[in-house]
């Protein structure tokens, strides 16, 4: 059976005889499992400071299954801990640094890969070094990868017995083993990693090397401009914030999941080639350049989930980018869940209304819209889709950095254009359930909201969660505004966050009757 805590670890050592007599009180006679449970709640660092209590403590810390430094001082230190004799296997090494240079992941990386048999987790935190993953303009980001690039590599040793490898750099240099497998690794992430000259990632996570490997993720990374993987065992890939990859190539029977987001180089759209095989295929993310000439997704019989974007208001240079999108969605007939991301600018009153470009869309039961609208109205955008849509059983609202919604968006804004909207009608005849997550109360969401009651002619339920910023008094206020436009086989429910941590929300029922959990 399989024992958890520090038990297995703990089991190693036995409690000398004289445990309890050596430190004079009950703790120090407690068997050395239960101490090592003591210490885990404890954290490393105060653990290794129980060193110094007695010689019944000098090694319980070493004792311990999991080892974690927050903001360590210096990789040696590390080490000298890691390399504690007589230690067991480790089922955890997390290390934080605060912008380290190579030589100090160096000190200790080789030792952790001797004594660990479970997860690596490693964070160079560097102030200021920092891109919001759906942010495509780089520049101000990229003199800090040159800068990093320059100061040497991290270099990768084999983890013989890892399971779970978590590398977050800070755009320090990474060079990965020439040889070597990684016969356990289930799950590789790699994250702000510069690679310079010939990147061997794609040998790397193939089947011979990594032969169980299942997740991996390359986020806002640099210098990685080939990739090529053929595995037998990965589950899911997720290409994110690359920006210079130009060719890809995928070879994956058993993969489930791809997304691949503003990775390739844009320069050229004719460059990038990307040649995918992966017949399992069922959910599939492409936010990036799309000519079926270039990139090639091969047989999709099995796609049920299409992930994609598509900006509202632009010029040229946006209504070149949403042809990926269109193009993309060309490819497909009938899809069970399409995702879209409705991206809007912050100032858009010389923008052109570019959604007229999107005549038609797959058949769909289910349609998600990610609408990262920087306080703009979305009423127009979302008619222009639901009216492609009249198969639809379930559509989801989820409402990207909406804030100050009313003072962001002047009077009279291009955004609600066309206002037809509003008037024209609309059957939705198998629309059953809506979710909207992160309204903020706004007279256009009232407005947005009634229309949906009135296009919706047999919703069973509405389930509404506003924005964790917006107080009950507004959420009370746009209930009230809706009362009377509900039909009454439709259930509505209304949600509001108790705090700011956007994780537990309570029922916002009828005025006096209070709240349930």
């Amino acid at each position: 059976m399989e024992q958890s805590g520090g038990e297995i670890a703990a089991k190693r050592v036995k409690p000398s005889d004289g445990a309890a007599a050596a430190g004079g009180d009950l703790l120090s006679a407690l068997p050395d499992d239960v101490l090592v449970l003591i210490l885990l709640r404890l954290g490393t660092a105060a653990a290794v400071q129980t060193s110094s209590l007695s010689r019944r403590w000098r090694r319980v810390w070493a004792l311990l299954p999991e080892l974690r430094f927050h903001l360590a001082p210096d990789g040696p230190r590390i080490r000298e801990l890691l390399d504690a004799p007589e230690a067991p296997e480790l089922r955890c090494v997390s290390v934080t640094t605060e912008d380290a240079a190579p030589h100090s992941a160096a000190a200790w990386l080789p030792v952790a890969a001797r004594r660990l048999s479970g997860d690596l987790v490693y964070h160079n935190v560097v102030p200021g070094n920092h891109v919001d993953e759906d942010d495509d303009d780089d520049d101000g980001d990229e003199e800090g990868a040159e800068e990093a690039g320059v100061r040497g590599d991290v270099q990768l040793p084999c983890f013989g017995k890892a399971i779970k490898i978590v590398l977050n750099l800070g755009f320090l240099s990474l060079a990965l083993p020439s040889m070597g497998i990684f016969p356990r690794l289930t799950k590789l992430s790699l994250s702000r990693v510069r690679f310079r000259g010939p990147c061997e990632l794609g040998n790397l996570v193939s089947s011979p090397r990594c032969p169980c490997l299942q997740k991996l993720k390359v986020h806002d990374s640099r210098g990685l401009h080939n990739l090529s993987i053929h595995s037998e065992s990965l589950l899911q890939i997720k290409l994110e914030s690359l920006y210079s990859l130009q060719q890809l190539t995928i070879v994956a029977p058993a993969l489930l999941g791809l997304a691949v987001t503003f990775s390739f180089i844009d320069d050229d759209p004719s460059k990038p080639i990307a040649n995918i095989s992966a017949p399992q295929l069922v959910s599939l993310t492409w936010r990036d350049l799309y000519d079926p000439r270039y990139v090639h997704l091969g047989n999709l019989g099995r796609l049920q989930k299409l992930n994609s974007f598509f900006i509202v208001f632009g010029q040229h240079a946006s209504r070149d980018k949403n042809q990926y999108c269109l193009r993309l969605l060309q490819q497909f007939q009938v899809i069970h869940s399409l995702k879209l991301m409705l991206v809007y600018r912050k100032d858009i009153d010389d923008f052109q209304y570019l959604m007229g470009d999107m005549k038609m869309l797959p058949q769909i039961t289910f349609l998600q819209l990610a609408v990262s609208n920087e306080g703009h109205a979305f009423g127009a955008s979302s008619f222009h889709l639901l009216r492609m849509c009249t198969g639809l059983r379930r559509l989801v609202f989820v409402l990207h950095d909406n804030r100050n919604l009313e003072s962001t968006c002047p009077s009279g804004c291009i955004c609600d254009q066309p206002t037809s909207w509003k008037t024209e009608g609309l059957v939705l005849n198998h629309l059953e359930h809506v979710t909207i997550f992160g309204l903020q109360g706004a007279e256009r969401e009232v407005t947005f909201v009634k229309q949906l009651f009135s296009w919706g002619m047999v919703l069973k339920n509405i389930r509404i969660t506003f924005d964790y910023q917006v107080t009950e008094s507004k959420a009370r206020d746009f209930c009230q505004a809706l009362a009377g436009f509900s039909r009454p086989e439709t259930f509505v429910e209304f949600h509001l966050f108790r705090d700011a941590d956007k994780r537990s929300v309570y029922l916002l029922a009828p005025e006096g009757q209070g709240t349930d959990l």
